[in-house]
């Protein structure tokens, strides 16, 4: 595949960790959803313009998932013209949006949607000037704030980002999305975080990400994803201070079950097979990162799935090196305990 077929793709389908309310989104979800009239005639214009929108998306995805499939000269030359074609696809969309907003410019709704599309295209600073003009003609509406605060998660500052998402979760507290964002927010940009609300350190910060987790999985308690964002944040949490050996190992233990209990949670909302042995390898890495490396092959002996073979592979091996060196002895190396280097970055898995 070529540069610019790879650039188009990154622009278009990329999966970011803090998630936007765009249009299709918003419908999905319910958020700030206004009560209006149906048969109103700006309203049913309005919808005509999100339907035109989303039909555009449908045959672009089409397009880009066709063009990622294909190899050679040919189809490199088809894939240089992708751009172009999609371009020229949403010309009518955005000259819908453009018109409509001309004789209704205090339509919100409108300009976030309008908004979405021209940040899926790289046009960043024109959605902010739509989800901007939006705050201002409604500054309760949290899903304005929401976009803005995505914007910001990536292109900076990350403190107006945490500030606005915090913002939307005030306006919309039982929106399970705006809770994920923020506490995913928290948990990226943890320096900012622990300025911000005043926190002791990156573990009180780590703590503070966990409950707003937490908050947005007791909105939606069968979410398998947010379930299992919970649950990864354990990895770079560590046991409470204890002032003896004993103590350590009583906080160890009582962490350890805390961090399974949340993989628990999740494997009990996983869809499959595959999904409920990811879990095990995770709690496997966890019971080894913390000592129990019986525990954890019990959890590796439940995984048979194919396409997991390497990374079992691999976590069984760490167990065996981890075992070995906690082992009393001139061989045993003291910088391999848990928490010597942050949870999640080893590489077992």
């Amino acid at each position: 595949m070529n540069e610019l077929l790879l650039g188009l793709l990154s622009a278009l389908v990329a999966t970011n960790q803090v998630v936007a309310a765009s249009n299709v989104l918003a419908q999905a979800t319910g958020i700030h959803a206004p009560v209006v009239n149906p048969q109103d005639p700006v309203e049913r214009e309005y919808r005509q313009l999100l339907e035109a929108d989303d039909e555009a998306q449908e045959e672009v995805d089409a397009w880009i998932e066709a063009a990622s499939s294909q190899s050679g000269p040919a189809d490199d030359l088809a894939a240089i013209t992708l751009n172009a074609r999609i371009k020229q696809r949403f010309e009518s969309v955005e000259k819908g949006y453009q018109d409509f907003l001309r004789r209704h410019p205090k339509h919100t709704r409108a300009r976030l949607a309008y908004g979405s599309m021209l940040s899926d295209f790289g046009r960043h600073d024109e959605a902010v000037a739509q989800w901007e003009k939006a705050r201002e003609l409604e500054p309760t509406n949290p899903a304005t704030w929401n976009n803005l605060a995505d914007h910001f998660s990536h292109f900076g500052p990350a403190r107006k980002s945490l500030e606005y998402f915090a913002k939307a979760v005030e306006l919309s507290p039982q929106t399970p999305l705006y809770r994920y964002n923020l506490a995913t927010a928290v948990f990226v940009f943890r320096a900012d975080a622990l300025e911000l609300y005043g926190l002791a350190d990156d573990q009180a910060v780590l703590r503070k990400a966990l409950d707003l987790y937490r908050a947005a999985f007791a909105l939606v308690p069968n979410d398998f994803k947010t379930a299992t964002d919970l649950a990864q944040v354990y990895y770079y949490l560590q046991p409470a201070a204890a002032p003896d050996a004993a103590g350590q190992a009583k906080a160890r233990e009582q962490f350890l079950a805390e961090a399974i209990a949340a993989w628990r949670q999740a494997e009990r909302l996983a869809t499959d097979e595959l999904e409920r042995e990811g879990v095990a390898i995770h709690m496997a890495r966890l019971c080894g990162m913390h000592g129990e490396f019986a525990q954890g092959r019990q959890h590796l002996e439940r995984v048979r799935h194919a396409g997991l073979a390497e990374v079992k592979t691999r976590v069984r091996q760490s167990l065996d090196l981890k075992e070995a060196q906690a082992r009393p002895g001139p061989a045993k190396e003291a910088t391999d305990t848990p928490g010597a280097t942050a949870p999640g970055a080893g590489a077992d898995a």
